[in-house]
């Protein structure tokens, strides 16, 4: 079974999404949901959903540690065409996951009690993001 899930953003931050997976999977039975990002300057999390200073503090962290291509660290980037958020957008996707593995039980996801899916958008201006999902059952 495979479908997509799309988002809207609308600047970097943490997006929660875990109820459109839940939905398409209720009633499927037991296997393996495999959630894949497609695009590059963005990621998927597996995050608290119960304090949204946690969604804070990530993003000031990561906005912290790649900073925008215009600050003096970071003008040895090349990829700059796309203004000073872009390069470094790629740079946290490739820190980060842009693909998950979620056991699925009883058509239900296997995550804890306080655990979301999360799109983190690390681009400042408007996407449309597409997640690509396949469940594949046991």
């Amino acid at each position: 079974m495979q479908t997509s899930f799309i988002l809207s953003t609308c600047g970097p931050g943490l997006y929660e999404f875990t109820v459109q997976p839940r939905r398409w999977l209720a009633g499927q039975g037991d296997g393996l949901l495999t959630l894949m990002l497609r695009h590059t300057s963005a990621s998927l999390l597996i995050q608290e959903n119960a304090d949204l200073d946690v969604q804070r503090d990530l993003q000031a962290y990561f906005s912290r540690l790649v900073p925008p291509a215009d600050t003096p660290q970071m003008r040895y980037l090349h990829h700059v065409t796309e203004g000073p958020g872009d390069m470094p957008a790629h740079i946290k996707a490739a820190m980060l996951p842009v693909s998950l593995s979620i056991p699925v039980m009883e058509g239900r996801m296997r995550l804890g009690t306080w655990q979301g899916i999360y799109l983190f958008e690390h681009r400042t201006a408007p996407h449309q993001r597409e997640i690509g999902a396949h469940f594949r059952a046991d």
